[in-house]
């Protein structure tokens, strides 16, 4: 079994990426499940095959404790490692080739409170891998793409885990758009420029400065566009999934 974690900021497109790549490992003959690890939403694109809701309610831990809804989110996710034995029986008895798992939805519960790590490096699995969702209408400009690469960076920092950049959306920002982000990615002079030409004097300072330091960590490589909508980078996105968790080989049946 192979663990496939979905991580990005709010909005990023985690849940939809998570339901249409349990159709793709479906469609192509894997058995694939769901995992959904955030406590917090009362509906989701996919029914999960694997559901932390069902041990964690978000609306009695605000009662009981008499928290507010971030508060609750908050002590959720704490207590999400508490029941990391009770995930593992659920993703175990379905014996799943891929279990695609969808972190919750304000992403730094998940990466930069202890649970999230806790659980990314104690659920066993043939080999695990994480997704890092770029979101193309959100780093449609320069700044917000470096911003974005910092925090994929940390991310991984904080996961220790193979981690593939993924631009979510490409539907939504057309070829043109979509062309200019992956340049942005894999040309950091491209980039530079770009930031050179929309800000000037501490702002330019600063986020030239990042994308250097990034560069030096090697930081520069290719995004790959995906539409959960359409499909496309699909593809491309299992073949480099395939390539991290099998050495290029698809689970045969």
């Amino acid at each position: 079994m192979f663990l496939i974690f979905i991580v990005g900021t709010a909005g990023s497109g985690k849940s939809l990426l998570t339901s249409t790549l349990v159709s793709w490992y479906t469609e192509k003959g894997s058995y694939a499940i769901s995992v959904n690890l955030d406590p917090g939403p009362l509906e989701l694109p996919y029914t999960p095959d694997v559901d932390v809701r069902d041990y964690i309610d978000l609306q009695n831990i605000m009662e009981s404790y008499q928290l507010g809804p971030n508060g609750a989110l908050i002590l959720a996710s704490d207590l999400t490692a508490t029941k990391i034995d009770e995930l593992q029986d659920d993703i175990d008895g379905f014996n799943p080739d891929y279990a695609i798992v969808d972190t919750p939805g304000q992403m730094e519960l998940f990466a930069y409170r202890s649970s999230g790590p806790f659980i990314v490096q104690n659920l066993r699995c043939e080999n695990k891998a994480s997704l890092f969702l770029f979101d193309a209408i959100l780093v449609s400009t320069p700044i917000n793409f470096v911003s974005m690469a910092l925090l994929s960076t940390s991310v991984q920092l904080r996961l220790k885990l193979p981690q593939i950049p993924v631009l979510t959306k490409r539907d939504m920002v057309g070829n043109k758009g979509m062309d200019r982000i992956t340049e942005w990615a894999s040309n950091s002079a491209t980039l530079e420029e770009a930031i050179h030409k929309e800000e000037e004097g501490s702002q330019y300072l600063l986020s030239s400065g990042i994308l250097h330091e990034l560069m030096t960590l090697g930081f520069e490589h290719e995004l790959i566009p995906v539409s959960s909508i359409t499909r496309e980078g699909l593809v491309e996105l299992s073949a480099t999934l395939a390539n991290i968790l099998r050495g290029g080989e698809e689970v045969d049946h």
